[in-house]
């Protein structure tokens, strides 16, 4: 084919590919079959191939084709990506409604704009004249990791805008919500279980992992899609209302929401929130509420933005799903510290976007306490990310042929005695070779809070263990490529890469590897807290309980456990193994200069905006603070939030200084 029509033929397939992924992955009505899209598709990739000087960026077949990244590059945001307010029930969001009438000094309804909300991952997409130049996560609301690559595998991204009707404006940040549908989360875990993969947790989780994947070309084997509802920065277009956008945006080719819906005043918010609960479980993808924004664009100005969140919209949560179902059999399963934990194996059932078929009972009083037996019918409760629970039995479905739960005298894994000391609630297995003790310390040791082990899943470690391949820790330093072959559902990309993954754990920070030993009742914050405070592994080994007990936080239950545990013979050869296969732990340095809040006490209460709860606790103790749950005569200072409750009154009464979030970041700043 001459040049000048292979320029020509090339243009017009751009243009009916595009034209086609909108009809298939944006509007879900496509013209033509898959068949004669992939011979479009052919045509065009092969003459790139033939000219390659006619390859552009937007071309649909560069959608993937980058080069894995080494490090995600930051992009800032041009205004703001603030996260929203929730409110949790009627009187919350008449409430909502209330401040906003106040504020706009009317007695008039306000005309408000609601949308399903998504249970996905918030993204900001750039356009310049039409073309798509860059993408990137909400991040911490100012700066986000730059996923452009990632964006462009969506094949509901649109890499040029349409502009048939509505001319695109020459700048375009337009917001979405990568998410997976339900049905597509369910295939891609079914495939991950065929090949040994681990299961996501959620399609939340999957959507997350999936967009920050280094390398694109994994990114684009998942199927992710995404929505759009909002902009940022707008140039050359001027809009009075946020209704006007939401019609632009299809028109541009962007994906929206088929239920959104314009409403006259809260009490119409309130039909189209009952209406969306009702459809919940129906909807394609997870769905966890509504968001309400006030749609005029001039009254928004005028209500202007929190720190954290803006005053005109607000998320309005459902409550968490609850589904019936029957307690087949209770099972003792046994942890890393030889702990007994009653777990309910139950008829599988649907819960939050999740099939759950096991849920823990805690332990055996918790089980009386709520006269939990086998067999009986029960209501599981899972709220947003947490474990299944079962939050109460049904008593009047019993048909008198349920059995209480009987704790084990012996094991269920080695048949050991099982014992419970005086004053315990748990049952122990006190056999330290047990095999589900040490599958269990594998897990943990493994896991992304201590060594990062990626990769190393459940199955795989039972496999291991089972087949004498690691007898503790060390053993995996031990292992090659080749001894991972013996496992089920192993290939050698996944063998090389969990051979590299375990080679990578051996630098390890001090209050990592502290925390991957599995010292009973150290967890991540002690751990951090330890390292802080004895600097690396030869201090904390020779320390006596006396000087533990003058570490803040530390009583005698903590230290009894620290000092057992650096007592212990066994405990002592693992980490001298350890340290021999390799592991160089960066010790952690005294902090030189006064901290700000060296030995006050800080209390947190409301809503955060720039961080999470846990972030913020960890520059508290960062700063030399500690953090209480409640405040006092000994509270030194208090960071209050929207929506902060009784502690603000409790510390304004007593006069403890108030800081808002704003000063709290101002303080971390400057050190």
């Amino acid at each position: 084919m001459e040049h000048k029509y292979a320029i020509k033929r090339v243009a017009e397939l751009r243009d009916l590919i595009n034209y086609h992924n909108h009809r298939y992955y944006v509007i879900d009505s496509p013209e033509i079959p898959d068949e004669e899209y992939d011979r479009l598709f052919r045509e065009l990739k092969n003459l790139e191939s033939q000219f390659p000087e006619l390859v552009t960026v937007d071309s649909p077949t560069q959608r993937v084709g980058a080069e894995p990244l080494k490090e995600f590059k930051q992009i800032r945001h041009r205004f703001l990506m603030l996260s929203l307010d929730n409110v949790f029930n009627e009187e919350e969001a008449r409430s909502f409604d209330a401040r906003i009438k106040k504020l706009l000094k009317t007695t008039e309804d306000i005309e408000y704009v609601c949308e399903p909300k998504f249970d996905g991952v918030a993204v900001e997409l750039i356009y310049e004249n039409g073309n798509f130049i860059a993408g990137a996560t909400r991040g911490d609301g100012r700066t986000g990791e730059n996923v452009t690559s990632n964006l462009k595998t969506i094949k509901s991204v649109p890499l040029v805008l349409f502009s048939k009707k509505i001319k695109p404006p020459p700048l375009l940040e337009v917001r979405g919500e990568v998410i997976i549908l339900k049905k597509n989360f369910e295939k891609l875990n079914t495939d991950r279980e065929r090949t040994g993969e681990p299961l996501f947790a959620n399609p939340r989780n999957a959507a997350a992992g999936s967009l920050r994947q280094l390398d694109p070309k994994i990114t684009s084997s998942r199927p992710l899609d995404i929505f759009f509802y909002e902009t940022g920065a707008i140039e050359g277009l001027e809009l009075k209302t946020h209704w006007e956008l939401l019609e632009c945006l299809p028109a541009w080719g962007f994906k929206t929401n088929n239920l959104n819906r314009l409403c006259s005043g809260i009490n119409d918010v309130m039909g189209y929130y009952i209406n969306i609960l009702k459809k919940r479980n129906e909807m394609p993808y997870e769905c966890d509420g509504i968001v309400v924004k006030v749609n005029h664009l001039g009254s928004r100005r005028t209500l202007g933005e929190l720190s954290h969140s803006p005053r005109w919209a607000v998320a309005f949560k459902f409550p968490p799903q609850q589904a019936v179902t029957k307690i087949i059999q209770i099972e003792a399963q046994v942890g890393r510290t030889g702990t007994l934990t009653p777990v309910a194996i139950l008829e599988p059932v649907h819960v939050s976007g999740v099939t759950v078929s096991r849920a823990t009972l805690h332990n055996m009083d918790e089980i009386e306490r709520k006269d939990v037996r086998i067999g009986d019918y029960v209501i599981v409760q899972r709220a947003g990310d947490v474990i299944p629970e079962v939050t109460k039995s049904i008593v009047e479905k019993r048909t008198g042929m349920e059995t209480k739960f009987i704790m084990p005298e012996k094991c269920p894994s080695c048949d050991s005695k099982v014992v419970r000391k005086d004053g315990e609630v748990a049952y122990r297995c006190i056999n330290a070779s047990c095999h589900a003790q040490l599958k269990e310390r594998i897990r943990h040791y493994s896991s992304r809070s201590a060594m990062n082990i990626d990769g190393l899943g459940e199955k795989f470690i039972d496999q291991m263990v089972e087949r004498g391949l690691v007898k503790d820790m060390s053993d995996l330093y031990n292992l090659k490529p080749e001894d991972f072959f013996h496992l089920e559902r192993m290939g050698t990309k996944l063998a090389e890469n969990l051979f590299n993954a375990i080679k990578k754990s051996k630098e390890i920070t001090f209050d990592r590897f502290l925390f991957g030993l599995g010292i009973r009742h150290v967890g991540e914050h002690l751990a951090k807290l330890l390292a802080k405070e004895f600097h690396n592994l030869e201090n904390i080994i020779k320390t006596p309980k006396e000087n533990l007990l003058k570490v803040r936080e530390i009583g005698e239950e903590i230290a009894d456990s620290i000092t057992e545990f650096f007592s212990n013979r066994d405990n002592l050869k693992l980490i001298e193994k350890l340290l021999k296969k390799g592991i160089k732990i960066k010790s952690i340095e005294k902090t030189k200069g006064e901290l700000p809040l060296k030995g006050k006490s800080v209390v947190f209460t409301g809503k955060l905006g720039s961080m999470t709860r846990g972030k913020a606790k960890e520059l508290v103790e960062g700063l030399g603070g500690k953090i209480s749950g409640s405040v006092s005569v000994k509270t030194d200072l208090v960071i209050a939030g929207p929506d902060a409750g009784s502690k603000l009154q409790k510390a304004q009464q007593l006069g403890v200084n108030v800081i808002d979030e704003e000063e709290f970041l101002r303080i971390t700043k400057t050190q």
